[in-house]
């Protein structure tokens, strides 16, 4: 089965988890997520499926957005509620404005440092192994872009907050890195993810919803987005049987797409995606992945 899933991840489970349920109710042993989803965390997980996985590299940048919870008082040592206590219980003595105004620091392009216990691959190791076998963690900092972090509300100990934030960033270092800067340490204690790049919760589905539709190849392929709906700042054109000959033999071809986007989906039906073509001048594009 190819194709692109967006699933609405409950709280509870790994993305590791997801995609077992994923393989279990499509038959498709090929599935990979596109940005991992802490246990803690709900929302807009997409998963590719099938020779859709070979388009991975296409969605490294896209941006995120969520929503979430702050817990001001103590931090831990995995930046979030899942964590254990990692400073001593300290009181949040600044208001709803003074908060605000530390967020201001988590602006524009900023270096951050992951979290010990994250998916960063360190050697080829994820991090949270090697943190919980006791290891040495040499997390290195990293550029990300914050382009939204608002502060929406503070009720006892607790911020909500919206953030969009690049790929690669995480929000359980932005809430931990706030709590220095207010004095008493923090901890991401709820969150929430309403778009990854395109995806929003409105084309999401539940785990419900799919394991409803298990074995049924048909009505699982009716819960996907369209393929077009897929990579939106690249246009689409369909090929004729010729032209698809020659991109699935690596030749180069003339496509009639006027615009100036160096790549171009590449589809033989409404719905079949051939692959990607890359711009080399003018019409004349060159394919860079070929699925069918």
């Amino acid at each position: 089965m190819n194709g692109l899933l967006v699933l609405d991840k409950p709280a509870g489970l790994t993305s590791h988890d997801v995609v077992a349920i994923v393989r279990r109710a499509t038959g498709e042993r090929s599935i990979g997520h596109l940005g991992t989803l802490d246990p803690m965390a709900t929302g807009v997980l997409p998963l590719l499926l099938g020779k859709y996985t070979r388009l991975a590299q296409f969605f490294g940048h896209a941006e995120k957005s969520y929503t979430g919870t702050i817990r001001f008082g103590f931090a831990t040592d995995s930046f979030d509620a899942d964590g254990e206590p990692a400073s001593e219980a300290q009181p949040l003595t600044k208001s709803l404005e003074e908060l605000r105004d530390l967020a201001r620091h988590f602006s524009g392009a900023m270096q951050q440092v992951p979290p010990i216990f994250s998916a960063k691959k360190i050697n080829g190791v994820p991090a949270h192994k090697l943190a919980r076998a006791g290891a040495e963690v040499p997390v290195k900092p990293a550029t990300i872009f914050i382009h939204n972090f608002a502060l929406t509300g503070l009720e006892g100990d607790s911020a909500t907050f919206e953030m969009t934030i690049s790929a690669g960033g995480y929000v359980r270092s932005v809430a931990h890195e706030l709590g220095q800067l207010a004095g008493c340490g923090a901890h991401l204690s709820s969150l929430r993810r309403n778009r990854a790049g395109a995806f929003s919760l409105a084309d999401s589905i539940t785990v419900d919803q799919l394991k409803a539709v298990a074995g049924d190849e048909a009505a699982v392929l009716a819960l996907l987005p369209h393929p077009r709906a897929m990579l939106t700042e690249m246009p689409s054109v369909t090929v004729d049987d010729q032209a698809a000959g020659r991109l699935r033999n690596g030749m180069q071809v003339n496509l009639p797409e006027f615009s100036s986007a160096p790549l171009i989906k590449v589809f033989t039906s409404p719905t079949e995606l051939l692959g990607i073509a890359k711009r080399i001048a003018g019409t004349l594009t060159q394919p860079i992945v070929v699925l069918s």
